[in-house]
């Protein structure tokens, strides 16, 4: 049977959480209850287990500092939190378990059956990318996490995205590009809404760097790359071109 501890700040989220994973069908035994870093610590050392629900903001500090404080044991983490959109951004780069508040029991189980086949060190470095995006306040740049480092993305240097087969390439300014295994939909939601465009199914533009648009349906980039226009997002693509041009 899998051991859980539950560190959350909100006494009434602690109890919803505590209810729903009694009624799911899963063999998990929660071995406590905690608001801060300094009680999930010692509880944490005393219990020793198998997965943490996080919250990210606690009374005395974070969640971070509660996985400072407890590198040495080995636990799986499934965070909680409110809908804020920085933190939310941070943990979908970083592809981490979360549970939004109030937490519902279908993305409960989601959530549980995605950590437990994940292992403990790829889950170590989708934290420490989330804990990055969180440190980081430019809206300028995007962490990508790629399959063997985490790569800077200077947004003024983005030029457009593309979608292949569930995967996402970068290509910036200058000619570098990197391959993302995430959806181009994930970036979408990602990537400032005032600063790019979606076009087509399959692109994300930055805004600056298009030369002209072509009244057939398509886009010119400064360097001469061709991005087509969905009929479906015609409208909305030319607004947005417009709206820019106002400003």
């Amino acid at each position: 049977m899998m051991k859980a501890l539950i560190v959350e700040d909100k006494e009434h989220i602690r109890k919803g959480l505590l209810h729903l994973l009694a009624s799911v069908n899963i063999e998990i035994m929660v071995v406590g209850e905690c608001e801060s870093v300094r009680e999930a610590v010692v509880v944490a050392n005393a219990c020793k287990p198998d997965l943490i629900f996080l919250d990210i903001n606690l009374t005395d500090g974070t969640g971070f500092d509660f996985l400072d404080k407890t590198e040495d044991l080995h636990f799986k983490v499934i965070f909680i939190t409110a809908y804020e959109e920085y933190a939310l951004r941070a943990l979908k780069i970083g592809a981490v378990d979360y549970l939004l508040k109030p937490v519902d029991i279908e993305e409960l189980k989601i959530a549980i059956s995605k950590v437990s086949i994940v292992s403990e060190e790829t889950q170590r470095e989708q934290i420490a990318t989330v804990r990055k995006v969180l440190n980081n306040d430019d809206n300028d740049t995007l962490i990508l996490s790629l399959q063997d480092s985490f790569q800077i993305i200077d947004l003024k240097e983005l030029m457009y995205c593309q979608s292949d087969k569930g995967y996402t390439t970068f290509y910036l300014n200058g000619g570098k590009k990197y391959l993302s295994s995430k959806s181009i939909k994930e970036f979408e939601e990602l990537l400032p809404e005032e600063r790019f465009t979606r076009p087509h199914q399959s692109f994300i533009v930055n805004l600056k760097f298009i030369d002209k648009y072509d009244k057939s349906g398509t886009i010119y980039l400064k360097n001469g790359i061709k991005i087509p226009v969905s009929s479906r997002k015609k409208d909305n693509f030319l607004t947005r071109l417009f709206s820019r041009n106002k400003n």
